[in-house]
């Protein structure tokens, strides 16, 4: 009997192990606990194995599976759940949000670190919180979303830059814009990634953040991490994204008068009625393209993406087109003690252009002007087309869109090798080398038939060639330990090395027997000497030395102290001050370890003081600079030209004091999160001190040199140390984490900043090199030459408006105006300079931003409306042609809902100071994800954006977006001039999709 039951006991759990090694297909859908919606591209695993399957994009899953194993389901954001199978052929799972997982890892200089332990003000950004939409440039995607960042493109130019402004103004110098770190690269064109590559995009705000960068992190830091390949063994996805887009002009709140007002006021009657700003614009046609591949294989991840963008503008002719290719692959070996990177980025670039003031003659050209003329309408008339008088300020706006044509093409080669190796667990070498190679070449055309330009010269050619070569080499050592019970400690020393080495050549003729020679025949240009003619070359090359230490401390999870220092050297300083040290150091306490503070479930407090230096404009600054003179004839007989010779000529004085300026940031703020992680936020306030900005002063020839001594003025400028700088603010950003309303999720966001604006501290130093303020702003032709409306004083705010006050209009229908002592005249040439009031300043008092996404089912739904607030402008528009009398002027008159009715043209007062402050619908965002039930198509999204939708602001000038810079110079803020492009409104049709 006990034989026979031992043998049905070891029958029966044979028979049971059996059914236990059998697989079956369990299905089920995974939700998410925040919104009851399906959750895409959860990993769904085999506990303890490699086996798995994503879920669909609406949540569901299918895999096969045995009953005695275990199934895991984990997602980014969310708690994993384990599951036993057991007899289940269903499984629904709902995961729980874990917010305080969210953006765990921060990319910071040279590292990362976890979210926790952050104690500098750092901004992260994911590819959920981009803007969406014709993206044609990777900083568009924070656009609004990050406090303290302003980035702003004046007009709709698809080949202008956007200004991006961290913190106000930081420098006077080339780096007025924060620094790029793409994957590493330092300095890095952010022309060299597509948007759709952009895995996360972390800003580091504060000068303590930024001090591990030392001078070139003065204007804050934008790191760009891209998209690696997936680690799925065997695993292949292909994504595809590809849009179409319609630009429209907006003119915002700016008209002109039509032609029977002009002909009512006695304009010259051609006998057309022509609009011309719809002459030369259309509605311009945008599309791209990107397709990625990416996969794994035996320790080895790739990533591949094509790039294809095609962006017309609306003015025709204008244009931008990009290919970009980018491979990234990364190889582990050594059981993952040593891993290899390679990035390798190539991109290809052209566009199209033409004048600038274009936008300036189409609004103010005469309307009953026709396009063409046969020379009975105008003796001025040239190459067919219709010129009334022979004015610089007056073309036909169609002869000169067609008659002069400017283009050119760009290539980038962007290499990065990186290599890490663990010596021990917690010690790790890295090594990385950076290549960046940039070409350009540019082609100028003005038309033998062009009346502005090329027509005097017999026509003009010219081709210019730029090579920009950067290398950088970094090497780390990164080391982690516990030092103490609890205390864990990071340690981080490195070294490098950057290059950069620039050249290039032109060459501008004129001449032509044929406009078909051009720019790729400049041989055919009979004169290459004299007016409308330039050839030129040259080379440069500046070194940049770094080392730099990092200390990071971590004691229970409570307490955080992060200490940092960089040296650098720099082949631009004065002997005696090339070297600058940019120390750093920042503190935190996570409070809710410390008590029990409810319903708060986060509240680190940060504070942080940190140094940044900044680069100079050029690597010679500090040198007597040897450039070109003029021609000189060694016997006097211009008809023989073998004794002709170009004579050197100093261009500046030697100053060897000449150093580094410096950026003293201090930083206090919180992080906090109520609620369970529900509602999350930062707020910060900083102040700023900038010492020894770099400024080019006159000096008097044949004075001594007080930076050189023994030695005299040889020209009249110097470059020296000569300003202070001040400036303060407070950040605030908040989100509420899908907040539920029935069945639709939505998560609003907010920030804003407020400004204490810029204030001038010093502009001197000592022995009377300096000024007491700085004039700028020269309004220009036609007819205020000497017009200078901004004026910095020392103690004032930066980017002050001075001008003469309007006080109405008098019974001759003249201008009444007033000074700052009560004086009245009619002109602003009836003021001296020093009597004139501040009537504006040009600087936000605020910026905000406010975001709202919503999901429902297969729907989602956003919106983001961005806006500044207290700047001012000034109109050009209206200051250079308002009220104009048509029967003696050449120009047509604007007219907006701010015009005076007078008698007599316009002269410059706070009449043309506008408050700019706006309200703009940036983005909106309407997407389908669309059920496929394909084995190997999934994530089909297709999505309508919209970009510019509306503005709403008092400013009747073309576009109310803050001007931090006139033609690149910071201390003349707010000017809008006639050459701004009319801004445009987007409409973006979208699919993408996935392919596994």
């Amino acid at each position: 009997m006990k034989k026979f039951l031992l043998i049905l006991l070891v029958m029966s759990v044979g028979f049971q192990g059996a059914l236990l090694a059998q697989t079956k297909t369990v299905t089920g859908t995974v939700t998410g606990g925040d919104d009851g919606l399906g959750i895409p591209r959860v990993n769904v695993t085999v506990k303890g194995t490699t086996r798995g399957e994503a879920t669909n994009l609406d949540g569901t899953f299918s895999i096969q599976v045995a009953a005695n194993e275990t199934l895991v389901f984990s997602f980014v954001g969310y708690i994993a759940q384990e599951i036993l199978v057991g007899t289940q052929s269903t499984i629904n799972v709902v995961l729980q949000p874990d917010y305080a997982e969210l953006d765990e890892i921060v990319v910071v200089g040279y590292g990362s670190q976890e979210k926790k332990e952050i104690t500098s003000a750092v901004a992260s950004i994911k590819p959920e919180d981009f803007n969406s939409g014709n993206i044609s440039n990777p900083t568009q995607l924070l656009q609004g979303k990050v406090a303290g960042l302003s980035i702003t493109r004046p007009g709709g130019d698809p080949n202008g830059g956007f200004n991006i402004r961290l913190r106000g103004i930081s420098t006077f110098g080339g780096n007025q814009a924060p620094l790029i770190v793409l994957d590493g690269v330092p300095g890095a064109d952010l022309g060299n990634v597509d948007p759709n590559d952009i895995a996360s995009i972390d800003v580091l705000k504060d000068g303590s953040a930024a001090a591990i960068y030392g001078a070139r992190g003065s204007s804050g830091v934008i790191l760009i991490t891209t998209t690696k390949g997936n680690s799925g063994e065997g695993v292949t996805n292909i994504s595809v994204n590809t849009f179409a887009t319609i630009d429209s002009k907006v003119l915002n709140k700016i008209s002109v008068l039509g032609r029977d007002e002009f002909l009512t006021r006695g304009g010259t009657d051609f006998g057309s009625n022509t609009d011309w700003v719809d002459v030369i614009t259309q509605d311009a046609f945008s599309y791209a393209t990107n397709v990625s591949l990416s996969g794994s294989m035996g320790g080895t991840s790739y990533r591949a993406s094509v790039n294809y963008r095609n962006n017309e503008g609306i003015v025709k002719g204008f244009k931008n087109e990009r290919l970009n290719t980018r491979l990234n692959v990364t190889h582990n070996a050594i059981n993952d003690r040593l891993r290899l990177t390679a990035n390798i980025n190539i991109t290809n670039g052209s566009f199209g252009a033409k004048n600038n003031n274009l936008f300036d003659f189409a609004l103010t050209y005469n309307p009953t002007a026709p396009i063409f003329d046969d020379g009975t309408l105008s003796q001025n008339s040239l190459g067919g087309y219709f010129q009334t008088l022979a004015s610089s300020d007056f073309f036909n706006p169609e002869a000169l869109r067609r008659e002069q044509n400017f283009s050119g093409t760009n290539k980038t080669i962007l290499a990065s090798f990186r290599g890490e190796f663990d010596i021990t667990d917690n010690l790790t070498v890295a090594l990385q080398y950076n290549q960046d190679r940039f070409t350009g070449l540019n082609s100028n055309v003005w038309s033998k038939s062009d009346f502005d330009f090329g027509g005097p010269f017999g026509g003009v050619a010219g081709r210019s060639t730029d090579d920009r070569f950067t290398e950088i080499i970094t090497g780390t050592l990164n080391y982690n330990t516990e030092l103490a019970d609890g205390l864990d400690a990071t340690f981080l020393i490195g070294a490098e090395r950057q290059e950069i080495t620039s050249e290039g050549f032109g060459l501008q003729t004129r001449q032509f027997l044929f406009d078909s020679f051009g720019a790729n025949n400049l041989g055919a240009g009979a004169l290459a000497t004299g007016p409308g003619t330039n050839y030129y070359s040259y080379k440069n090359a500046n070194v940049l030395n770094s080392a730099f230490f990092r200390a990071n401390l971590n004691f229970k999870g409570t307490y955080f102290i992060s200490a940092s220092v960089r040296s650098e050297s720099y082949s631009g300083f004065g002997d005696n001050e090339k070297t600058g040290y940019f120390p750093a150091i920042s503190a935190g306490a996570e409070l809710t370890e410390i008590a029990d503070l409810g319903p708060i479930s986060q509240l680190k407090f940060r504070v942080s003081y940190g140094i940044t230096g900044a680069l100079p404009p050029s690597a010679d600054l500090a040198l007597p600079v040897i450039r070109n003179g003029g021609r000189i004839d060694l016997d006097g007989d211009a008809n023989t030209a073998d004794d002709q010779f170009i004579a050197p000529r100093q261009a500046q004085n030697p100053n060897p004091t000449l150093k580094w300026e410096t950026k003293k940031e201090f930083n206090i703020g919180f992080d906090f999160a109520i609620l369970d992680g529900k509602i999350t936020g930062t707020t910060d306030y900083y102040t700023r001190n900038i010492e020894d900005l770099i400024f080019n002063i006159p000096v008097p020839i044949g004075a001594p040199n007080p930076f050189d001594a023994g030695n005299f003025n040889t020209v009249g400028s110097t470059w020296v140390n000569l300003a202070d700088l001040r400036s303060a603010g407070f950040e605030f950003a908040a989100s509420y984490n899908g907040l539920k309303i029935g069945q639709v999720s939505w998560t609003p966001s907010f920030n804003f900043t407020i400004y204490d604006k810029t204030t001038i501290e010093k502009l001197s130093i000592g022995d009377g090199l300096g000024f007491d303020d700085l004039r700028g702003g020269n309004l220009g032709s036609p007819g205020q030459n000497n017009t200078q409306i901004i004026l910095n004083t020392v103690g004032e705010t930066l980017g002050n408006f001075v001008g003469a006050k309007f006080i109405g209009i008098d019974e001759n229908g003249q201008y009444v105006l007033e000074d700052a002592n009560g004086v009245r005249g009619s002109s602003a040439a009836d003021f001296a300079l020093d009597d004139l009031a501040v009537i504006g300043n040009a600087l936000p008092d605020a910026d905000f931003g406010i975001n709202n996404s919503f999901r429902y089912n297969n729907w989602d739904f956003s919106f983001f409306l961005r806006g500044s607030i207290g700047h001012d402008l000034y109109n050009s528009f209206r200051s250079f042609y308002e009220n104009q009398d048509a029967s003696t002027s050449a120009w047509n008159s604007v007219v907006t809902d701010k015009t005076p009715v007078v008698s007599a043209s316009p002269t410059f007062s706070d009449l043309y100071i506008e408050d700019a402050t706006f309200i703009r619908l940036d983005n909106l965002q309407l997407g389908y994800r669309v059920p496929s039930n394909s084995e190997w198509v999934e994530n089909i999204n297709v999505y309508f954006a919209a970009q510019n939708l509306f503005t709403i602001t008092n400013y009747t000038g073309l576009d109310p977006e803050v001007r931090y810079t006139d033609g690149g110079n910071p201390l003349v803020p707010g000017l809008e001039r006639r050459n701004t492009f009319i801004p445009t409104r987007s409409f973006t049709l979208g699919v993408k999709l996935n392919i596994k």
